[in-house]
């Protein structure tokens, strides 16, 4: 009872996270613009001008004039500093949106417009004309890393954007979708071969045949034990999927992710070479008795419970890769998208429980599938710490 009390608390933690999330969905978001209200036409930019402009996009003005209060001074410098604007770079008028676009000065609106539009063209990105008497003649524009560009005043900000591009991104963005659904899917099938959640099933199977269960009676019970486990997998990823939304800032956490896989996918394979390593990937071992409580029922009821204990349990044990996809898609994807791929990624995780279910035919083929598992573990979780340490290396490189 305890055990089905801790499942019902985690579905009601997982619920009110998305709801959270969604309540910070519909909180309009803010643009920080700092000006000079003696400043006649920057005042009928900030204030006419760019109000209806944002609106558009669902954000709203926070103004800040830095003539007549000293601390809005104090924070522009501040600002500036924390995003490292070089004093070249600082304008009259500078609109913070969001926490990877800085607008200076009077910038064309075809370009705003665009670079609203486009988030997922630049990291961070910086667009300044501060020229505010006479003919517009040119804007400057810098990513953060690389060299300050100018260009005429009717050139494309796109020019800029394929320039500062780097030749793998460009890529990685012709692939499109078949380069993301190979990663994504090479991810699953590589996470789903887990040595935990193999090892319960075949003990599950086995006893399904040691107390005289029917074939397709094993199969009934083997399948609910799958599906637990997808959804228990599902709604783990929602769930992280939903706070990197809440923390504002998905590329910084998809680098997070990254980093995480390679330090896990580091310990797998100290844990395989080193016995004595004290950082183990694997099933919590006071949760072993409780999962066996479960599948000692032989109903589906207790199936589908016993099911999402491994799904929750293994999530150690595996989750490495997981998280680092999630990180992936939340910077690279929209809402819809992402979870759509944590539906296939899923789908794909436990692809290879559904083919062991099906070899296991038998109690002596589910004996031979054993001692295989066992066999077979370590060189396993070598191949699976290395995929995890390439993976990240591959977000880092291609995906942030």
């Amino acid at each position: 009872m305890k055990h089905i009390l801790t499942i019902l608390l985690l579905g009601v933690v997982l619920v009110t996270g998305a709801h959270v999330a969604h309540a910070q969905e519909e909180t309009t978001p803010t643009v920080a613009v700092f000006f000079n209200e003696a400043c006649k036409d920057c005042g009928e930019l900030v204030k006419e001008t760019y109000p209806a402009l944002f609106a558009e996009y669902g954000y709203e003005l926070e103004l800040h004039d830095y003539i007549n209060n000293r601390s809005n001074r104090t924070l522009l410098t501040q600002t500036n500093d924390a995003w490292g604007v070089p004093f070249e770079l600082q304008s009259h008028i500078e609109v913070f949106v969001d926490d990877n676009l800085l607008i200076g000065g009077h910038v064309p609106l075809d370009t705003i417009r665009y670079v609203l539009e486009h988030p997922d063209e630049y990291e961070r990105l910086l667009v300044y004309q501060d020229n505010m008497h006479g003919e517009e003649t040119a804007y400057r524009v810098w990513d953060f890393t690389g060299d300050i560009k100018t260009y005429p005043i009717d050139e494309p900000i796109t020019t800029y954007l394929q320039e500062a591009k780097p030749a793998s991104q460009t890529q990685i963005s012709k692939r499109g979708f078949w380069g993301l659904f190979a990663i994504i899917t090479s991810s699953a099938f590589l996470d789903g071969l887990n040595p935990c959640a193999f090892a319960v099933l075949l003990f599950f199977i086995g006893f399904l045949f040691t107390i005289k269960k029917t074939r397709a009676k094993i199969w009934k019970m083997g399948l609910v034990y799958i599906g637990a486990i997808y959804l228990a997998y599902l709604l783990i990823g929602l769930g992280i999927a939903q706070a990197i939304i809440i923390s504002g800032a998905p590329h910084l956490m998809a680098k997070i992710g990254a980093y995480l896989v390679i330090g896990l996918g580091v310990i797998q394979f100290l844990g395989v070479v080193f016995p004595s390593f004290p950082i183990k990937l694997r099933i919590p071992l006071d949760t072993k008795a409780t999962l066996e409580k479960w599948m000692y029922k032989a109903t589906l009821p207790a199936s589908f419970i016993g099911g999402f204990l491994v799904g929750l349990c293994t999530f150690p044990c595996s989750g490495g890769i997981y998280v680092a996809i999630i990180g992936m898609l939340t910077a690279q994807s929209t809402a819809v998208q992402g979870t759509f791929w944590m539906l296939w990624y899923n789908l794909i995780f436990v692809s290879p429980l559904f083919l062991l279910l099906l070899l296991a035919s038998n109690n002596k083929t589910t004996e031979k599938l054993q001692r295989l598992e066992h066999a077979q573990s370590v060189p396993l979780k070598l191949l699976i710490a290395g995929f995890m340490i390439a993976l990240g290396a591959i977000i880092l490189i291609f995906f942030t």
